[in-house]
């Protein structure tokens, strides 16, 4: 998991801050795939998925003085809705690609860190995969990338002041924006 990030360029103490995820944890994620076949070629596919990951901040100030960092924990339920586009089969090998959107929701949301998360996000997603067929079941390797479409960022505006520090505002003042990214590796057994 990732962020697209805009930093807010707000002086902070006689200085500006930028940030970025500063390394990408693998996660975790487990689903159910309901699939529904519209023709030879084209399918339906509903894959809802509870994900378990971790995001690390990390803000440097303009001058390089100072360097802070701020670790993330989500645990988004996601509810994709994709349209799957299949190759012909040659022999036990079916490549696709697959494209749609849906809604996350993050369960995992806690009001007294330091940044806090909108709970609610709507992202596309596109991908490609490829049906491996054996005996007695299919195995399909995917790769995919979902791009959030909401600033994820809760403002100071917004939150209770009594369950942050005026030093961990810092946080949140550095950014204007947080969109979510998401790169997915799956092995699906059908």
């Amino acid at each position: 998991m990732d962020f697209g990030i805009i930093p807010s360029l707000i002086d902070i103490d006689g200085e500006k801050y930028s940030a970025d995820v500063s390394d990408l944890v693998p996660g975790f994620s487990v689903g159910i795939i309901s699939d529904l076949r519209l023709n030879r070629y084209l399918n339906l596919r509903v894959n809802p998925t509870l994900n378990l990951a971790d995001r690390q901040i990390t803000y440097t100030s303009d001058r390089n003085i100072t360097q802070k960092t701020l670790k993330i924990t989500s645990i988004p339920a996601c509810l994709p809705v994709y349209l799957k586009y299949s190759s012909e089969r040659y022999k036990n090998f079916r490549p696709y690609l697959l494209g749609g959107g849906g809604v996350y929701l993050d369960l995992g949301r806690d009001k007294t860190k330091p940044l806090l998360l909108k709970p609610f996000d709507v992202y596309t997603e596109f991908g490609v995969g490829c049906d491996i067929y054996f005996s007695f079941f299919k195995l399909s390797p995917e790769l995919k990338f979902a791009v959030g479409l909401n600033n994820m960022l809760t403002p100071l505006s917004e939150r209770d002041s009594g369950l942050i520090s005026v030093s961990d505002q810092f946080y949140t003042t550095a950014l204007s924006s947080l969109t979510s990214r998401m790169l997915t590796l799956s092995f699906n057994f059908e």
